[in-house]
């Protein structure tokens, strides 16, 4: 059921379109690209691949806020609109892609289902208070940052080959369970993103992480 809206008196003259081509968006978009990427491999069974896709797309999210911040000359509808396209691109990254990882794993056993759409539900819980509330008073997240939930996932992917692969499957479960959990309690934690050193750390991460497993897709 859709609502009737009235007509805002903030309606850009701009069209939907231009916002395209500020340099931040540009970057959300590409994690999105990213994150597309990782969940057709994670369906058709290609993890190395989908794990190389799921830490680029956090790259690209943490880039596109601090190239936002550094940026000058954008306009109050460029950083709203910037941040609105961010919040919706993270329900993908980190809650569809992370789901569909528990799914695939199990061979899409229906039991699964059950963590995976708790991850789901919590993770957008997560971001709607977050778009809600925004930080608490001393400048920390209010719970764990969805974005982790993908950077921990494929730290934990490195190990699944010593493991046989059902009970791989009900860890990552558990894993995804804990994570959503952390996700909407009430734990303060920092905003990691923000700061261009753990940028720095993430895209050394990042680089370690596609060399680890691009050389698992052409050497195994």
């Amino acid at each position: 059921m859709t609502t009737k809206k009235s007509v805002s008196p903030r309606l850009p003259k701009e069209s939907i379109l231009s916002y395209i081509k500020d340099l931040p968006n540009i970057c959300s978009l590409a994690g999105l690209g990213c994150s597309l990427l990782s969940i057709y491999f994670l369906i058709i069974g290609i993890y190395e691949a989908a794990m190389i896709g799921m830490i680029w797309s956090v790259a690209f999210d943490w880039a596109d806020g601090l190239i936002a911040r550094k940026m000058k000359g954008r306009t109050g509808a460029d950083r709203e609109f910037g941040g609105q396209l961010d919040l919706l691109i993270d329900i993908v990254s980190y809650g569809v892609s992370p789901a569909i990882l528990i799914l695939s794993y199990s061979n899409f056993n229906p039991f699964f289902l059950i963590p995976a759409f708790i991850m789901l539900v919590f993770g957008a819980i997560r971001l709607s208070y977050f778009s809600t509330f925004g930080l608490s008073n001393d400048a920390k997240y209010t719970g764990l940052a969805i974005d982790n939930n993908s950077i921990i996932f494929v730290f934990l992917f490195m190990f699944a080959e010593y493991f046989e692969r059902t009970p791989f499957s009900f860890f990552l479960g558990a894993s995804g369970v804990c994570l959503a959990i952390l996700n909407v309690s009430q734990l303060k934690t920092p905003k990691l993103s923000g700061n261009p050193f753990n940028v720095l750390l993430l895209a050394i991460y990042t680089m370690v992480a596609t060399i680890f497993y691009g050389w698992s897709i052409f050497y195994n």
